[in-house]
Parts: C-alpha cells; structure tokens; sequence
C-alpha cells in the first residue's frame, strides 16, 4: 500500500466540490492507494505524474498525482479546459511547502 501526501492546495479544492464529486474522489483516491499507476500517466516532466479523471458541476476535472517511492503526492485538481497551463505553478507550490 502506498500512503497518500495532499497538498494543502488539493485539499481546499476538494472542500469547494459538491458532496457527490467529494465521495467520487474519495472512492478513486482509495483506489491510487492500492495501485497508484492505474490511471493515465502524463508525459513531459522529470516525475511519475499521472492523472484522474472526474467531474463536478458538469466540468471535467482532473487530480495530478505523482509518485515517489512508496508516496503518492496530490497536487491539485485542474479544470480540463485549461490543458494544463497552471500544472507547472502547482507542481513548484507543492514541491516548496
């Protein structure tokens, strides 16, 4: 089993979803624990980053992720329609703290 490291970023967003989209991420959080490299990996980075998708509110949402060692690192949730322009920013926020 892998042990789960949020972000404080992560976790401020995951507080402004709706019950349901909360339960979801909750579920596929669980799932990561147990094989973090279920889901789609994204490529272009020096790290094992992947990510989950998921939606709220009718907009499509995605959890990065990345691992190191028996830790699986949340960064944040991204909205689809950026295409990951503010992934970099989170990455260096989450590496800082």
């Amino acid at each position: 089993m892998y042990e789960l490291i949020p972000s404080k970023f992560f976790l401020e967003q995951v507080s402004s979803l709706s019950v349901k989209s909360r339960n979801v991420v909750f579920d596929k959080l669980m799932l990561v624990k147990i094989n973090p490299f279920r889901y789609k990996r994204i490529y272009g980075y020096n790290l094992f980053l992947f990510r989950i998708r998921f939606s709220d509110r009718n907009n499509a949402l995605r959890i990065i992720y990345f691992i190191e060692g028996n830790f699986v690192k949340i960064v944040c949730i991204l909205n689809r329609s950026k295409k990951y322009k503010d992934l970099e920013k989170y990455l260096k926020k989450f590496r800082t703290s």
